[in-house]
């Protein structure tokens, strides 16, 4: 039987990925929905870019675009780059593609140009990095930015009362589209957390790989989850994001 499995944030934890898809047996009928954020971090986010190109080949993937792939993108075919991105891992990325020629930067741009914003399945589950802000939906968004930076999604649900339901007058609007949301873009282990954390009907899964966290994965169905250990753990002499 095939599992849909979201992977959260890898920010180049290409050792924990690894590590993470043999804890879960992948096997070739598995669809994979990664959540974005797969460079700027770790030393092998060039690396995590061409592993996530094979893996397709085997695989169902379908790739969330992140606002830390939207940088690197844009400095990978544009060479724009800003001091903040630098700050918070663009550096990291910069340094990988140092030994890449330009068919391999080529098939990697590809690989960016391709990510989608925002993908809805069949059984009315939203897969998105970081939010949306419309209250008539991902479809009706204004700009393409907020999928993959907006933060008040998940603002809004740690906000909510527990026992606020679908059908209360004061349940946010945004939340009805979906019978479940999936993101993530900011790491749950901002409100002490190292799994990943379901408020309302959004399940965020960036456990904080990018600092002292691991990469999550979660089942959506049986919503078993699995974890890489935490990633700076394998990569002991870089110091990632912190």
């Amino acid at each position: 039987m095939s599992r849909k499995l979201v992977i959260g944030d890898l920010h180049g934890g290409l050792k924990a990925l690894i590590q993470l898809l043999e804890r879960i047996d992948l096997a070739p009928k598995d669809e994979l929905i990664f959540l974005g954020d797969y460079v700027d971090g770790w030393s092998d986010s060039a690396n995590t870019v061409t592993y996530l190109i094979e893996l397709a080949k085997q695989n169902s993937c379908i790739f969330i675009r992140g606002n830390h792939d939207d940088l690197a993108h844009k400095w990978l075919e544009t060479g724009e780059m800003n001091q903040k991105w630098l700050e918070h891992g663009g550096q990291s990325s910069i340094n990988a593609y140092r030994n890449f020629d330009e068919e391999q930067k080529k098939a990697h741009i590809n690989f960016y140009r391709e990510m989608f914003n925002y993908h809805k399945d069949e059984k009315g589950r939203l897969y998105v990095h970081a939010g949306f802000t419309n209250l008539h939906g991902p479809d009706f968004e204004y700009h393409d930015t907020g999928f993959y930076w907006d933060r008040t999604l998940w603002e809004m649900a740690l906000a909510m009362k527990e026992d606020l339901k679908p059908e209360d007058d004061f349940y946010p609007k945004r939340l009805r589209h979906f019978q479940e949301i999936y993101i993530g873009h900011t790491p749950v282990t901002r409100i002490g957390h190292d799994k990943p954390v379901k408020k309302a009907n959004i399940w965020n899964v960036d456990t904080g790989a990018a600092f002292k966290g691991a990469i999550s994965a979660i089942d959506v169905d049986s919503k078993e989850v699995y974890q890489s250990d935490p990633v700076f753990t394998l990569y002991p002499e870089e110091q990632g994001r912190n």
